[in-house]
């Protein structure tokens, strides 16, 4: 029986980030889904072609002071998380992962994701920046191209 494409996104996810190596690495489960729902609804995102999830978008809306710690390295990814707050407003937007099967690459679907979550949060909090940790020359890629076209200055850790 050939592998779900949510098995195969699963994969996919510890091949690329290897966060059960990586302490500092958010290691994304339910309860982390529902928080991330929680910090706004639109932080959570996929793209369905019909036979299961081909692209996941997950980004956390928070400040520009956490942010500038996890860049400066002074937090981690899991400590940015966990620090941030869910009754503030949110001036900075980490782009925090995204997973596309390789047959649905470069179709627009992470900028797509990305861009309505975007557009999203815009209408209740202030963003100032966006920030990212690319793991991937693609990754790094899509986040200056969202950037760009949301006209937010990026940052990289």
């Amino acid at each position: 029986m050939p592998e779900s494409n949510y098995e195969r996104m699963m994969r996919l996810v510890e091949e690329v980030f290897a966060v059960k190596n990586d302490p500092s690495q958010l290691d994304v489960d339910q309860e982390v889904l529902e928080r991330l729902k929680k910090l706004h609804h639109a932080s959570v995102s996929e793209y369905d072609a019909g036979n299961g999830p081909v692209a996941w978008l997950l980004v956390i809306p928070t400040t520009q002071d956490l942010m500038l710690k996890f860049l400066e390295k002074e937090i981690t990814e899991n400590e940015l998380f966990d620090l941030t707050p869910a009754d503030v407003e949110f001036d900075a937007l980490y782009l925090c992962s995204a997973i596309v099967l390789e047959e649905y690459r470069q179709k627009g679907f992470i900028k797509q994701l990305a861009l309505t979550a975007i557009d999203e949060i815009r209408k209740e909090h202030p963003l100032k920046s966006l920030f990212t940790w690319p793991f991937t020359r693609e990754g790094d890629l899509a986040s200056e191209a969202i950037a760009r076209v949301v006209s937010l200055p990026l940052y990289k850790r």
